[in-house]
């Protein structure tokens, strides 16, 4: 029913709008993170920023709110594209946070908890080809415009073999564009080799304002 589309896109945006990291900056260094290292709100920033402790509250807050609203929208309704679009709203409340100015992040650890949250015997079977990324090059970044489109790749022949329904591959297609245009700035530095490593660059932005 339409109303099942309305009310799982309004839970998804509003539970991807609470920002987590911001919150922590608050709370722990009463700080605006968004005034610091890439001057967002996502787990890389918290861990510049903050401190990789915290950054891992951020992680596995942000994955549970990408989740949560998929979850939510397969109680409310059967229909898969209701919980794309609950799941696809949340990744955009990350990204442009009604809550927070609509300064967010880059949606990487929100979408994956939304494919957490979707096929998650998937969703786990790559994990470690992203964890080798980041441990044998140490860029988050690098990972995030790879798996993108790989996650992409896999959802849309799982969808060909009726593994899982088409509405996970439209998903997953949508997120990787997010991501990809997102992390624009950071493709033009990784081609030019000064992107930043894990943990580094977490000085305040030049005539930052945010707050």
């Amino acid at each position: 029913m339409w109303w099942h589309f309305l009310v799982c896109i309004a839970i998804g945006y509003f539970v991807g709008s609470i920002p987590v990291g911001l919150l922590i900056g608050r709370f722990v260094r009463g700080i605006d993170i968004r005034e610091f290292g890439s001057g967002k709100t996502g787990f890389t920033n918290v861990v510049r920023t903050v401190g990789a402790r915290w950054g891992g509250v951020a992680l596995i807050g942000d994955l549970a709110k990408g989740a949560a609203p998929v979850v939510i929208a397969r109680i409310i309704s059967d229909d898969p594209f209701v919980a794309m679009a609950a799941g696809l709203a949340t990744a955009i409340g990350h990204d442009w946070p009604v809550f927070a100015g609509f300064k967010g992040g880059r949606g990487v650890a929100a979408s994956y908890g939304v494919i957490l949250a979707l096929n998650p015997i998937a969703g786990l079977a790559l994990l470690p080809l992203g964890l080798a990324i980041i441990g044998i090059t140490r860029i988050v970044s690098l990972m995030s415009v790879v798996m993108a489109p790989v996650f992409a790749i896999v959802f849309i022949v799982l969808a060909a073999f009726d593994l899982h329904p088409w509405a996970y591959a439209i998903y997953a297609i949508a997120a990787a564009v997010l991501i990809i245009v997102l992390h624009w700035e950071n493709v033009q530095r990784l081609l030019a080799g000064t992107e930043p490593r894990f943990g580094e660059g977490g000085n305040r932005r030049e005539g930052a304002q945010v707050s």
